[in-house]
């Protein structure tokens, strides 16, 4: 299944929306999880889990850290798909 750049960050968007309460308007490629969003580190393990659950994919713990921008999850997700 190829999941397309658009399709992912509506996703992102909903998963994030729910989990840490972020208007999914304000939630953009270029948005920092910590920085611009307040996503701290519990609510970012909820945010992977609901992501591997919903595109099927398998987010390894030393991969997370490396998820700094909503726009590296979005990526990741891409080609961890295809």
């Amino acid at each position: 299944m190829s999941l397309t750049q658009e399709a992912v960050l509506a996703g992102i968007k909903e998963i994030v929306e729910e989990v840490a309460g972020i208007p999914a308007a304000s939630i953009e490629m270029d948005k920092n999880f910590t920085d611009d969003l307040d996503v701290d580190s519990l609510s970012m393990v909820e945010v992977v889990v609901a992501a591997e659950e919903r595109f099927g994919v398998k987010i390894p713990d030393d991969k997370v850290q490396d998820l700094v921008t909503v726009g590296d999850a979005v990526n990741f997700i891409v080609s961890a798909a295809k």
